[in-house]
């Protein structure tokens, strides 16, 4: 045998060795237990489907006769807004429950015949401002506060989020003013609406993990990320959040712009606080000591979402991190995660806490006012879609479905894996993030695949329903056509 020959064997032999050593799997199975606590469930089917019914029956109705029928339910809801501003009242005071069913009941009828869907908004805006002001006296951990809170803020939500998408042909502004909460701090300028250093900006992204995020949670929410924004004394303004790509980071407002958003709210400490009363720059410090950590030290994704080590940082411990130097202790409501299936999915990507700070309870904080929302008509429809696939695909999970991955994959995305760690050590991300493994990086694709996979068959289901109905399906519909679709897989 010539030398080539055997050299050419040897080199077959090595890199042969070297790819079957690859494939031994990685021991990075995280740790952690789910919370001792139960996820939050509607239970209300039959109502959602005597809401579309009265949908449908208002579409075809008279018209003075469903103005009739708006009329008297707003006039309800108005006296039923008093009601609720007396002070000291409990969350659990029937009040609530009927304000909420009543404004489920108004929200067909706009949704039918939408010239009224302006009053319609400045009632849901008012009654939440209601909600956020008597719940600074409510103890937020505590389960009944804290479902009677979910079914307000989010229900509502939720409604006024229907009628947006029925009457999607009617314009309605991507920006909603909500609560004047005063500030001291340097302003400017995002999505046309007037934000303040130290404001906290809760976000929902447009990658499939971002859905994971806001659902998987005890009370599954609309948001799956959180910035705080700092403005400088030139009124300069920059956003620091931590991303899974590169870790904590300095954006310009351009840059979180272009960063995909399907939609936003903006959060304030109140002003009446009694860290706010002693100095009112609190939340400005706050903004600067984030912003100057973020500049002068290397801080990685905590892909452990443990907010108690600073060492690493997830988006929401950011904010909770700065504030926390401060004297004020952001999520007084923490987040927990008690689904045996979200918790395996969750840790099949490195979460190890499920008693943590998740970005959609931020809303849910007594400490702090809901300034402004922020919707996209185009993103809106995207952003229902992705909850209703995500909800499906975390009831497989608690059915057992698995986050696999390629095995054979293996060795070539450790070579990937191995680049992208030297591109970390001169600080630039790789397309595999910092402190995900090449396991989890081929979960993460798995994910993603079978994510796609079931949210086109929906997609398509959703598109069929709509053309045979000529409406677009609700929510509750959307889930039930994601359901037929996975199980058609």
């Amino acid at each position: 045998m010539s030398k080539i020959k055997k050299r050419l064997l040897y080199f077959l032999g090595v890199v042969a060795l070297a790819y079957f050593l690859m494939l031994i799997p990685d021991s990075d199975k995280a740790g952690g237990n789910a919370a001792a606590s139960k996820a939050f469930t509607w239970n209300k089917d039959l109502l959602w489907s005597q809401l579309e019914d009265n949908f449908r029956a208002a579409k075809l109705e008279n018209k003075s006769k469903v103005d009739s029928n708006i009329q008297a339910l707003f006039l309800s809801g108005e006296e039923l807004v008093d009601k609720i501003k007396l002070p000291g009242i409990a969350a659990a005071d029937t009040n609530f429950t009927l304000l909420l069913n009543n404004f489920f009941s108004l929200a067909p009828l706009i949704a039918a015949q939408p010239q009224q869907r302006d009053s319609f908004i400045r009632l849901y805006s008012k009654i939440r401002r209601e909600v956020k002001l008597q719940s600074q006296h409510w103890d937020i951990n505590d389960v009944v506060v804290r479902n009677s809170l979910y079914q307000l803020l989010y229900g509502m939500r939720a409604a006024e989020e229907e009628v947006l998408l029925q009457t999607a042909s009617v314009p309605f502004d991507a920006a909603i003013n909500v609560t004047d909460v005063v500030s001291a701090t340097p302003a400017a300028k995002l999505f046309g609406i007037t934000v303040h250093s130290g404001d906290l900006l809760v976000s929902r992204g447009g990658a499939e993990v971002s859905a994971l995020i806001s659902r998987g949670n005890d009370y599954p929410a609309n948001f799956s990320h959180v910035a705080l924004i700092y403005v400088n004394e030139k009124e300069d303004a920059f956003l620091i959040e931590a991303h899974i790509e590169k870790g904590v980071a300095v954006s310009s407002l351009a840059q979180y712009i272009k960063d995909k958003k399907l939609r936003c709210m903006v959060l304030r400490p109140r002003a009446d606080l009694r860290q706010l009363q002693e100095d009112k720059m609190v939340p400005q410090k706050a903004a600067k000591l984030a912003y100057d950590e973020a500049l002068s030290r290397h801080i990685p994704y905590d892909f452990k979402m443990n907010f108690y080590d600073s060492t690493a940082m997830f988006c929401s411990e950011v904010a909770s991190y700065a504030y926390r130097k401060n004297g004020i202790y952001l999520w007084q409501g923490v987040s927990t995660i008690s689904s045996p299936g979200v918790v395996d999915w969750l840790n099949a990507f490195g979460v190890e806490n499920f008693v943590t700070q998740m970005p959609g309870d931020l809303e849910y904080d007594p400490q702090l006012g809901v300034v402004a929302e922020y919707r996209d008509p185009e993103t809106l429809l995207k952003d229902h879609i992705d909850n209703a696939v995500m909800d499906v695909l975390l009831e497989q999970a608690d059915k057992g479905k698995q986050i696999k991955y390629n095995h054979w994959q293996l060795p070539f995305v450790r070579i990937v894996k191995g680049w992208c760690m030297a591109k970390n050590y001169f600080r630039k991300p790789g397309i595999i993030p910092e402190g995900m493994s090449a396991t989890r990086a081929l979960k993460n694709q798995y994910f993603v695949a079978m994510y796609q996979a079931l949210k086109t068959k929906a997609v398509a289901k959703i598109d069929q329903f709509k053309k045979d109905n000529h409406y677009l399906p609700p929510y509750w519909q959307m889930i039930n056509l994601a359901r037929e679709a996975a199980a058609e897989q």
